[in-house]
């Protein structure tokens, strides 16, 4: 469903082992309406809730909201740690479109409405 990268499994363990607050914690990814592009991820440290899907690799755990799996399916998580721009990156290729700031995107199936912000009034850019 979702890969994790060494490089992103190993922070992810890192991340999980100073901030899970419970042993079945994990990195919780999802995807809402929102951003500069359409759909917005969120992630955070978090149980798993019902219906969730459960990715363990490399020690690491990773969360798939239930409502956002289609969204996610066949994404990549990757980590950067880039000095202007560190953390954690998903690789979709069910976008067909993705914001400047890489945090938002527009789904292939679900193109974004006419209220949406176009992509060059975006993200900072003027």
């Amino acid at each position: 469903m979702i890969h994790l990268t060494e490089k992103a499994a190993g922070e992810l363990v890192s991340l999980l082992a100073g901030r899970a607050s419970s042993p079945a914690a994990g990195l919780r990814l999802a995807v809402r309406r929102g951003g500069c592009a359409g759909w917005q991820y969120e992630m955070k440290v978090a149980d798993p809730e019902p219906g969730d899907v459960v990715v363990e690799s490399r020690g690491a755990r990773l969360i798939v909201a239930a409502d956002s799996t289609e969204r996610l399916r066949g994404c990549e998580i990757d980590f950067s740690d880039d000095l202007s721009d560190a953390g954690f990156k998903v690789n979709n290729p069910n976008a067909a479109r993705s914001c400047g700031c890489g945090t938002s995107f527009e789904s292939a199936d679900a193109p974004a409405g006419p209220d949406e912000i176009a992509m060059e009034e975006s993200c900072g850019n003027p």
